[in-house]
């Protein structure tokens, strides 16, 4: 027997592993994203003033679906981007 040999099954073994975890990784994204789709789909249920009341409005739910794939990371990077631009609250007194 030579080197080769004794390392080939190694090989198909790790090989095999690989591909199940990305299979798994596969399976794990698509429910993951799935789960998104609802949760969201559940927020366009909600009257504006329940959506105003967690930062969110009517038009910001139509561009996170029409912007692809996760509405969910979408809406997120809408709320990032106005947090951001928000000015602090400052409490003086005039």
């Amino acid at each position: 027997m030579t080197t080769i040999d004794l390392e080939a099954p190694a090989f198909a073994a790790t090989a095999r592993e690989g591909a199940a975890r990305r299979v798994a990784k596969r399976i794990a994204a698509g429910y993951r994203a799935w789960q998104n789709r609802r949760a969201f789909y559940r927020l366009s249920d909600m009257s504006d003033i329940e959506l105003h009341d967690i930062g969110l409005t009517r038009g910001d739910l139509s561009v996170a679906v029409s912007l692809g794939n996760d509405p969910t990371a979408n809406l997120r990077a809408i709320t990032n981007s106005r947090r951001e631009n928000v000015e602090p609250f400052s409490a003086t007194r005039i």
